[in-house]
């Protein structure tokens, strides 16, 4: 009895354990086949959002890659080809086809060079070879990329044709650096029939020209092409030999016989920029202006040099119109006519430590032209020093213009054998004889302070307008002595010019009217700006 109990409940018990260890393997194989589907699931999903992580943060090779829960990936280096990964792992985005191993230079520069040499696009520099479009491709790339290079370099004579270097989608504060020199051609075909500028730089922000370059527009040929209508200097006729003759005209040449085009080009031009800057560089011998600057705000001109001979016609050395905020200094201005020329829609312009000669010295206009309307105000003109100039300072204006000069100082002006050391002349023509006409550019607050040095015709002439005439003219501490040269000297000149005589005067200057004109017209809203 006992031994059946004892067999039967082994019997039993075996039983039991059996059904117990299948129970158990099932739970274990349905465990084991959730937790798979669960990675397979899991696995599947990282895939999907490991591409997509992957895209949006790896641009350029940079960011984190992120990994598999149990499984380590490889690295993959920039430069080496794509490692296979695990089945389990998420794909890792291959290198496209062609791409540089280093990008080109970008907005964030991306810490790359970001100098165009125009070496590199093409340009010979051998002074022969026309290199008009390597210097354009070049700009093009330059033009990309903020606070870009556009290298010139050094020891060579590129031979550029006329060129804009333009916006307004340019990258701000582009550098020109010129070390080497750029000429300009020589031959008629290059210029069509005609052109105003030879390198222009347009709406540009922040552009800057610097270096120890040369800009050469060898202009001589244009020169010697002169046709015998050629505007001319109007303080030209207050200039007589002693030998009572003039100067012989120009012979006239025919249309066949010209080599040049009858419309000549400046040298180097700028058009609605903000910030323009132009510093070290020479400029010489332009066909006609060498440095203008129109509709800029913000311009700063500085060691700068400009060349040309003192008989080479409108060589204006520095010429700005409807330019706003304007700093030149530092610089030496040699051409054949205005070293610096103020013209209509100019305001806040300071001029001091220049050198000017040859030329026809620092000129406010001409102003009014073809009964235009000019406004110019608040100029300071001041520590310069000319030498063997035409004028000194000067403003001139047209007969039938309107609008005003106002606000004007000339401050610490040392002149050495100048012909005409102040000049006012409301009576401008730049041909032999001009109509009379009423109206007039309205001249107000014009002050003259340590005017210092000789003359050699006449140290003052005022020549202002008889409907309107020139008022708050003052002048303090002029000295200016005769030296005889090969003219004919005058006395100080003065009409319709009222004023004051703060300090005597070297000469005396008895001619000019104390006080305001008690006819004087008022002034309209037409007069003023």
């Amino acid at each position: 009895m006992s031994g059946l109990s004892i067999r039967g409940f082994t019997y039993m018990f075996l039983i039991a354990y059996l059904v117990w260890c299948s129970n158990f393997e099932s739970c274990i194989a349905r465990r084991s086949k959730h937790w798979r589907h669960s990675r397979s699931t899991s696995a599947s999903e990282f895939k999907k959002k490991g591409k997509n992580y992957s895209n949006s943060h790896n641009h350029h090779g940079g960011g984190s890659k992120p990994k598999p829960p149990t499984h380590k990936s490889t690295p993959t280096l920039p430069k080496a080809p794509p490692h296979k990964s695990t089945p389990s792992s998420p794909p890792i985005p291959k290198p496209k086809v062609g791409t540089p191993s280093t990008p080109p230079p970008d907005v964030d520069n991306g810490g790359h060079s970001t100098i165009f040499n125009v070496l590199d696009f093409g340009a010979k520099g051998d002074g022969s070879t026309d290199d008009t479009k390597a210097f354009q491709a070049t700009w093009v790339a330059a033009c990309k990329v903020e606070a870009s290079t556009m290298l010139i370099p050094t020891d060579y004579i590129f031979y550029v044709g006329p060129i804009s270097f333009s916006g307004p989608y340019c990258k701000p504060n582009i550098v020109f650096q010129l070390d080497g020199t750029i000429i300009a051609p020589t031959n008629s075909n290059a210029w069509g029939g005609g052109l105003l500028q030879w390198l222009e730089f347009t709406k540009l922000v922040g552009i800057t020209i610097q270096g120890n370059g040369v800009i050469d527009g060898r202009g001589s040929v244009w020169w010697q092409d002169q046709p015998f209508d050629e505007p001319i200097d109007d303080e030209e006729k207050l200039i007589v030999p002693l030998n009572h003759t003039v100067k012989p005209p120009l012979p006239i040449q025919s249309e066949t016989g010209r080599k040049m085009p009858s419309i000549k080009p400046t040298a180097l031009r700028f058009y609605g920029s903000f910030n323009p800057t132009v510093t070290g560089i020479t400029i010489q011998n332009s066909p006609q202006c060498h440095l203008k600057f129109d509709n800029c705000n913000g311009v700063l001109v500085h060691d700068v040099s400009v060349s040309s001979p003192g008989d080479s016609p409108n060589t204006d050395g520095i010429h700005l119109q409807n330019s706003k905020d304007v700093l030149i200094h530092s610089s030496k201005l040699a051409c054949g006519d205005d070293c610096i020329s103020i013209q209509t829609g100019c305001s806040n312009v300071y001029v001091h430590n220049v050198n000017c000669g040859p030329g026809h010295g620092i000129s406010i206009g001409s102003l009014g032209k073809d009964n235009t309307r000019a406004c110019v105000s608040n100029i300071t003109i001041r520590d310069v020093n000319m030498h063997n100039t035409m004028n000194g300072v000067r403003i001139k204006t047209w007969q039938g213009g309107s609008g005003s000069v106002q606000g004007i100082l000339f401050s610490n002006i040392q002149v050495s054998e100048v012909q005409l050391p102040i000049v006012i002349d409301q009576f401008y023509c730049d041909k032999r004889t001009c109509t009379n006409q009423s109206s007039a550019v309205s001249l107000e607050g014009i002050n003259y302070e340590r005017i210092r040095g000789t003359y050699t015709v006449k140290p003052v002439h005022f020549a202002c307008s008889d409907s309107l005439p020139c008022v708050d003219v003052s002048l303090t501490s002029v000295e200016l002595k005769p030296v005889q040269e090969q003219y004919h000297m005058y006395d100080p000149f003065c009409w319709q010019t009222y004023g004051e005589l703060r300090t005597p005067t070297v000469p005396p200057i008895p001619c000019l009217q104390i006080g305001k004109p008690s006819s004087n017209r008022i002034q309209t809203d037409h007069d003023l700006c």
